[in-house]
């Protein structure tokens, strides 16, 4: 009996090994957010899924958003998600923009801040949505301040509402100047 479960072990290992350290990346770069969204969904459509995002400054591309997606090796189907970038300098759009995808079903996935085309840092967050799927509704909160210890009174009130944490990233915002950027969800099913 343990034998038969040795070898049933071995022999299932062996033909899942055959993609056992083969992964497919692309990486994706752009410094205008909608740019980057079409991108991401065409990856999407390609069989890619979301795996990091990241701000900056490339050798070559100058101050770009930078994406990684990935594809599951033993996986030939295509990907149904629907991805949403959204970037902003403003607090209170980005506040807006988070919560309309919130309640199309769009869930928080990563977040940066990264310098656009016309040279303000915006912070930017990405959603994903499985269209094929009932999609589960969110509330997001988005905190912004400049004193840490605001943001721990702000923090410490909205887990006491029911939000989790999600990320953070310091933003030079359009109204705040340099500031501790915290992105938070309620499931509301």
């Amino acid at each position: 009996m343990y034998l038969r479960l040795i070898l049933s072990t071995v022999a299932a290992a062996a033909a899942w090994g055959a993609d056992i350290g083969r992964f497919d990346y692309r990486v994706l770069a752009a410094n205008k957010t909608s740019t980057m969204e079409k991108e991401i969904n065409e990856a999407a459509d390609a069989g890619y899924s979301f795996r990091g995002v990241m701000g900056g400054e490339t050798g070559f591309g100058g101050k770009e958003v930078v994406v990684i997606m990935g594809k599951d090796p033993s996986s030939t189907a295509r990907s149904p998600m629907r991805y949403k970038l959204l970037a902003t300098s403003r607090t209170g759009t980005l506040q807006r923009e988070i919560q309309q995808a919130g309640d199309e079903g769009f869930e928080y996935l990563g977040q940066t801040v990264f310098e656009s085309t016309f040279g303000g840092r915006e912070v930017s967050v990405i959603l994903q949505r499985n269209p094929e799927k009932a999609a589960r509704r969110f509330q997001y909160k988005l905190l912004a301040t400049s004193k840490t210890s605001t943001m721990q009174k702000e923090l410490k009130q909205a887990g006491e509402e029911g939000f989790e944490f999600l990320g953070m990233t310091v933003g030079k915002t359009a109204i705040g100047g340099s500031e501790v950027v915290c992105f938070l969800r309620k499931v509301l099913e």
